[in-house]
């Protein structure tokens, strides 16, 4: 029942705005892109309007998943680089403490 008031105030807000020629701010939200309609005087909301999301294609979410796949590809293949460079680094310095222990017993 208080949706529906409330839904009846606000085609009364909006029949107050067109009928009375009210400056009307027009307002997206940067977070949510929800619209709202304002009125300038009271500050208080005429309306709301959720954005529309846009219905996309199979084609186009083929091809988002094709982007994802070979990001995490080459994420994979970075990361795996990354370890080999600090295994063969690890194997160095190993190296050469053996070799140093090895001439200090000598």
């Amino acid at each position: 029942m208080l949706e529906l008031v409330f839904f009846d105030k606000l085609l009364m807000m909006e029949k107050k705005a067109l009928e009375e020629k009210v400056k009307v701010l027009k307002i997206t939200c940067p977070v949510c892109k929800i619209l709202f309609w304002i009125d300038a005087e009271s500050g208080e909301v005429i309306k709301t309007e959720k954005r529309k999301k846009k219905k996309s294609s199979l084609d186009e979410l083929l091809l988002k998943e094709k982007k994802k796949k070979s990001e995490a590809e080459r994420r994979f293949d970075t990361t795996s680089a990354m370890e080999k460079e600090k295994r063969k680094e690890a194997q160095k310095k190993f190296a050469q403490v053996f070799s140093d222990i090895s001439k200090d017993s000598e």
